[in-house]
């Protein structure tokens, strides 16, 4: 549909989306999330493998995505989609889209997780990408 090209588009280019994904009893759970796109139909997010969202897409691929700032406000129309989780194998993707996109931002966070890493000893932790397609209208 032209009209979820243009949607995709829209939040491709937007610096944070809230990504709301849904909980076993139905209620809701949103955050805001750096996300970039390869192809205008569909929204890549990186996020860790044992966090929240991750578990909750796993279990419910229905999600909602709006544009927001840092902090989840949303500013816009909320879309249904459905995500689908990638595994590690789309890491070079994403990473580069996200490296391309919030540069020097980007590449200090990396910086700062590796030192952080190096200082308590962690080893790194597993990252899982998402990716976010517009669901058909009902």
């Amino acid at each position: 549909m032209a009209g979820d090209a243009e949607r995709v588009a829209a939040l491709a280019k937007e610096r944070y989306i809230s990504l709301t994904t849904f909980r076993r009893d139905g209620t809701t759970a949103s955050t805001p999330v750096w996300v970039v796109s390869d192809d205008a139909q569909r929204l890549l997010v990186w996020s860790g493998a044992t966090t929240w969202k991750v578990k909750r897409i796993r279990r419910d691929p229905r999600v909602r995505v709006a544009a927001s700032d840092a902090r989840g406000n949303i500013r816009g129309e909320q879309i249904d989609a459905t995500a689908r989780l990638l595994g590690p194998g789309a890491g070079d993707l994403v990473q580069g889209l996200l490296r391309q996109k919030y540069g020097l931002l980007k590449r200090s966070l990396d910086a700062f997780n590796s030192l952080m890493r190096l200082i308590s000893r962690k080893p790194k932790s597993q990252s899982e990408y998402i990716e976010i397609r517009p669901r058909a209208a009902d």
